[in-house]
């Protein structure tokens, strides 16, 4: 990539190289950052669960607070870690049970059911928390549910069609 007149890009300059390899190479750098947050999360809620459990449900309520804290660290651990294995693979490869973006979705979808969770006990659970939870899991949900379609469609599938992908691309990717 050059640098040209201060602006990174191409020798023209403009913002070509901030999306270095295409929207696929973004795309996949976002569901990483995502699927390596789930397992931070993750771990940090196994190593010390109350850290997850207290903003959500209050203050320690005993050890079945401790467990499900527990049981959610593994939750994000196995989701984040088996995303962060399907994201090693090319990205033109079937659509096997081990694509990311199926990895991505189903972490997605644990997302949403944590807001259905919290809005089913709106009014039991501690105000600022509730909303922390809420919002966190909810932008989670959207993220991850938007980065999975996108994956699953592929650099020239319909999803991506208005980032310069095309038809054609997304038949070869299928193999087809």
């Amino acid at each position: 990539m050059a640098i040209s007149n201060g602006v990174r890009g191409g020798p023209q300059g403009g913002a070509t190289g901030l999306l270095s390899g295409g929207p696929t190479a973004w795309l996949r750098g976002g569901a990483t950052a995502i699927a390596a947050a789930r397992c931070a999360i993750g771990v940090v809620a196994l190593a010390a669960p109350a850290v997850v459990t207290r903003p959500w449900l209050g203050p320690d309520r005993g050890p079945a607070v401790r467990v499900l804290g527990r049981a959610l660290g593994g939750r994000d651990l196995a989701l984040g870690l088996g995303a962060l294995a399907a994201l090693q693979q090319p990205p033109d490869g079937p659509r096997r049970a081990g694509h990311p973006g199926i990895w991505i979705g189903v972490g997605a979808l644990s997302d949403a059911m944590d807001v259905l969770a919290t809005a089913a006990a709106w009014d039991e659970l501690p105000p600022v928390g509730r909303w922390l939870v809420a919002m966190s899991a909810g932008g989670a949900a959207v993220a991850g549910a938007a980065a999975a379609g996108s994956l699953l469609a592929g650099a020239g599938g319909s999803l991506l069609a208005g980032a310069g992908g095309s038809a054609a691309a997304g038949a070869t990717a299928d193999g087809a």
